[in-house]
């Protein structure tokens, strides 16, 4: 009896550990996840006394979408991230949807105590209440702030500091100075629009514009909206980021951008022809971090509305993009923001190999020689020429990560058809492309993979693809092959390595 006892205890205990040790497999290594429940958005970003502060919408509750919270996490090199206490709990006026945080180093809220400049978080109030009697009022947007460099923050007194004039979708402010005209600039998510407001002290604000009646993609909502200057050639370029939902390249949600001139009251695009930031199925309300100075630099939400929840993970769903850094480039006549992973990721790079002239037709190992290869890595590579090939990120399961180029198409893909667990969601398992946008003679890419994604960064960031996928083990192997025949000039495979806090 005891023997019959022991092993049954034993039996349980497998189970136990069974069922504790499956769902954080596909705990991202480098990526920023919450230890548990809901995450979507990153919002309220900003860069303050050497900290970058993330705070996202977050359900402490469950781990599918509810009443919204600002999570909050911090990080030296966003790369390495701590979970903070929430910020921002919803309250009689609503749950607390996104937005953005500034530093108010000029103090025009007054809410600035002893010198110090406070952080101000202006946000999305969503009222459930009203939203049920049908007005279109029941978005509104609210400040708070902080002067313990974002440890805890004081709802304003004054809110909401927006009134709705009754757009049903009427959210995501994306606040920055403009100094040529002394004033902080909202834009803001107007249904399949954005419209712009202005204020002199984040408090009372003044409509200026509307963009997006005949301009880009109208397949679903506007959300998420940004804009900020960048330069080229010694010309300033702004940029406005919007994201879509549904609408994206390879369906569900992604996030689209427009280049053009902004006077501080109307943006005037260069083209209306729709850019897209993404174009996998894993990157959305995407936004940059503020007060960063010349540098621009966004992170996106790695998931995707058609299947957010239901991936198969816990306690937690859904996790961060790498950051990344913007930069313009023309082709031809035609301007693009480029995206590349930030410099910060090579912090955890170690190990490794280069190898050059590589020549490929069947299949060529790139895994690193050591046996213990973990699958986490940055693979930098350079053809000699433009030609077909794919990477063939697998595991022992015989699970398969397809990422590859097309010539004849003139196409990129991420293929995760065959990639593990795939029947959550119909749509799920299937096959990406995006446009090669470059004309240039020779093809680069940077592919960075952790536990359960691909981030691919192709002709220096023209064409940028993001897919999460779920292996039933350990993706750690990586070959590529092409039936055509290709010369990679230089092959540097980095593991990536973050260390334990």
């Amino acid at each position: 009896m005891k023997n019959t006892i022991s092993i049954l205890a034993t039996l349980l205990f497998v189970q136990f550990a069974n069922a504790q040790e499956v769902p954080e497999k596909y705990r991202p290594q480098f990526h920023f996840t919450p230890k548990a429940h809901w995450m979507n958005d990153p919002n309220g970003m900003v860069y303050y006394n050497g900290t970058y502060h993330l705070f996202y919408q977050y359900y402490p509750d469950a781990k599918i979408w509810g009443p919204m919270h600002w999570g909050h996490a911090t990080s030296k090199d966003m790369v390495h991230w701590n979970e903070q206490p929430i910020a921002l709990y919803p309250d009689s006026l609503g749950y607390i949807f996104s937005g953005s945080a500034v530093v108010d180093v000029n103090n025009t809220s007054g809410f600035g105590k002893d010198g110090k400049a406070p952080l101000v978080a202006i946000f999305t109030h969503h009222n459930p209440v009203l939203e049920k009697q049908n007005t279109g009022r029941h978005e509104y947007q609210s400040i708070a702030y902080s002067l313990d460099e974002g440890k805890t923050w004081t709802k304003y007194s004054g809110n909401p500091v927006l009134q709705n004039p009754g757009i049903s979708d009427f959210r995501d402010p994306k606040v920055r100075w403009y100094e040529p005209q002394k004033k902080w600039v909202m834009t803001l998510a107007t249904k399949d629009r954005i419209t712009f407001y202005s204020s002199p002290d984040l408090k009372k604000w003044t409509r200026e514009s509307e963009f997006g009646a005949d301009a880009g993609a109208h397949g679903g909502v506007w959300e998420c909206p940004d804009l900020f200057p960048l330069t080229h050639n010694g010309k300033q370029v702004w940029v406005l980021i919007v994201n879509i939902n549904p609408g994206g390249p390879n369906k569900g949600s992604a996030g689209q951008y427009f280049l053009g001139d902004f006077d501080g009251k109307t943006f005037t695009a260069y083209s209306k022809e729709t850019k897209w930031l993404d174009y996998g199925a894993d990157n959305y309300a995407a936004v940059t971090f503020s007060n960063t100075g010349d540098r621009m630099l966004l992170m996106g939400w790695m998931s995707n509305w058609q299947y957010a929840n239901q991936v198969p993970t816990d306690p937690w769903r859904s996790a961060n993009t790498i950051s990344r850094e913007l930069a313009l480039k023309a082709v031809g006549k035609e301007l693009y923001m480029t995206s590349i992973p930030a410099k910060e990721l090579n912090s955890i790079a170690t190990g490794g190999y280069a190898r050059q002239n590589v020549k490929v037709k069947s299949p060529v190992d790139l895994t690193p020689k050591e046996s213990n290869a973990s699958g986490l890595f940055r693979l930098d590579l350079q053809a000699a020429a433009v030609s077909d090939f794919e990477l063939v990120l697998s595991n022992k399961a015989g699970n398969e990560v397809l990422i590859g180029y097309n010539k004849s198409s003139n196409q990129y893909y991420i293929d995760r058809s065959k990639s593990g667990k795939t029947d959550f969601e119909a749509g799920f398992g299937q096959k990406h492309i995006a446009p090669r946008l470059s004309t240039d003679a020779k093809l680069a890419l940077t592919l960075v993979a952790d536990v359960a994604s691909v981030e691919l960064f192709a002709d220096g960031g023209l064409t940028v693809m993001t897919d999460i996928f779920f292996p039933d083990t350990p993706m750690n192997t990586l070959t590529i092959k092409s039936a055509t025949g290709i010369t990679l000039e230089d092959v540097r495979y980095k593991v990536l390595k973050p260390e334990v806090e």
